[in-house]
């Protein structure tokens, strides 16, 4: 049965509106030539094929549903678990349900820690016990671990390769056919890099992609790629799971500040006079309240709410409202910079002399603003929305940090660092869940911020100028 999260249909809103601007964005001239330039950007191209395997995840993560309940005595084949599951969860079941007893170490095959162990003669010593599903295929881990993981390795590798051989040389077809070439003339230049698209980099970015893919769901399924936390619960799952919530805030955090920067901004450099005193006195006095406490007023104030209200929600849907919540308060605290930025750019078109001209035969401000103003103050929205979205999910991780981010129970990489922040001090030191949040998070934001310097330079007209 599905199910729809209010930040799912967030989701699936900021999707229709991508497809709306892609096609409004086709038909423009003066939108279109920047994003032909970003598509022959090897390093924009690298870093959207990167942020392309997490915005999956994030899409897959975001289509929930309640699975249905094995038909019994009890109840009908009809009947539906209160358990609200995604789509990507029932992808990787077996890191979700493949729960051990505590800490383990990555590709260990016995706990962290020792136990109170009974013996097959009836003593008890202290010892390793055996992990239950990470390593339980092998009859001998010492001897047979490493050499299982190295087969098991090489087996996802050489699948991998088959499959991107596959990709690549369909979309070489594609291709030639497009360009009117015959296959091995477009494999050739695909090859040496002489495109104007840099397929090459976009072909091997795709195919480390799905190398990794393909060897870490084989090693997943036999052992627990990056250990256990302290329930048991694998970590590689945590961390795949944390994309969501770090594309949600990022992503979504847009959303919700876009309108009232670019509305209050335009409004402010257009009419000047007391519309501009008003809005510069609004944004002037937010900025002045730290963000950090407002933030944590407003979560107080849901967990009031809910409550008062804990029999209407469910543990799921009290962790996504929390997330609604935060995206809210940061959407809100976050439009100023933009808002300042527009509000400077506009006084500056309206004494364009195009401007002065409509004003002179009597166009109305409304159209003014819309054909004259918002066009050109639309490379500014792109540059700021895409250099900021790294920021954001910095911006979560701190705040789970100290405990005023997203619920406890919603896996995010804030959380997986406040919880390593105790499990650093044990002894001997747990270091996985952070070594797992920090390269998941490096890694996303070190694309997001190649991409995001990609589209300022082909979006910035002063730079296209100087080309």
């Amino acid at each position: 049965m599905p199910v729809i999260l209010a930040t799912d249909a967030l989701v699936f809103l900021l999707i229709a509106l991508g497809v709306v601007f892609g096609y409004i964005a086709r038909g423009k001239e003066h939108l279109r030539e920047p994003w032909s330039r970003i598509a022959r950007s090897p390093v924009g191209m690298g870093a959207l094929v990167v942020l392309s395997a997490f915005v999956v995840i994030g899409i897959l993560d975001s289509i929930h549903y309640h699975p249905r309940l094995p038909a019994s005595e009890e109840h009908s084949s009809h009947a539906y678990s209160n358990e609200i599951l995604s789509l990507f969860d029932n992808l990787v079941t077996p890191l979700r349900q493949r729960q051990e007893k505590t800490y383990s170490a990555p590709f260990a095959t016995h706990l962290y820690a020792k136990e109170n162990v009974e013996l097959a003669d009836g003593r008890v010593t202290r010892d390793y016990p055996r992990l239950q599903y990470g390593g339980g295929h092998l009859a001998d881990p010492v001897r047979e671990r490493l050499p299982d993981i190295v087969r098991t390795s090489l087996l996802g590798a050489f699948q991998g390769l088959l499959s991107w051989l596959m990709l690549a040389g369909l979309l070489v077809v594609l291709i030639a056919r497009r360009a009117d070439r015959r296959f091995g003339a477009q494999l050739k230049l695909v090859a040496s890099g002489n495109t104007e698209v840099p397929w090459r980099v976009i072909l091997l970015t795709l195919g480390v992609m799905i190398l990794l893919v393909f060897v870490s769901a084989r090693l997943g399924v036999k052992y627990h790629v990056l250990g256990t936390d302290k329930v048991g619960e694998d970590v590689f799952y945590q961390a795949l799971k944390s994309i969501r919530t770090g594309l949600l805030i990022g992503t979504l955090t847009t959303l919700v500040m876009l309108p009232a920067a670019i509305l209050l901004g335009i409004m402010a450099g257009y009419f000047r006079g007391w519309v501009d005193d008003v809005i510069q006195y609004l944004y002037t006095t937010l900025n002045s309240i730290p963000g950090v406490l407002l933030i944590a007023a407003a979560i107080l104030v849901l967990h009031i709410y809910m409550g008062s209200r804990s029999e209407d929600f469910s543990l799921a849907e009290r962790a996504d409202l929390r997330l609604l919540f935060l995206v809210l308060i940061l959407g809100v605290t976050s439009w100023t910079g933009l808002c300042r930025l527009l509000r400077g750019e506009t006084l500056k078109l309206r004494e364009m002399d195009y401007v002065q001209a409509a004003q002179a035969f009597g166009v109305t401000r409304f159209t003014i603003i819309t054909r004259h103003i918002l066009p050109n103050v639309l490379h500014i929205v792109l540059i700021t929305v895409v250099l900021d979205f790294s920021g954001l999910v910095l911006a979560e991780a701190v705040l789970s940090y100290v405990n005023i981010g997203v619920d406890p129970t919603m896996n995010s990489w804030g959380n997986m660092i406040n919880s390593a922040r105790l499990e650093m001090a044990r002894e001997p030191i747990v270091w996985w869940s952070l070594a797992a949040s920090f390269v998941f998070m490096f890694t996303l934001v070190l694309s997001a911020n190649l991409f995001s310097d990609v589209v300022r330079d082909a979006f910035d007209p002063r730079l296209r100028d100087t080309r």
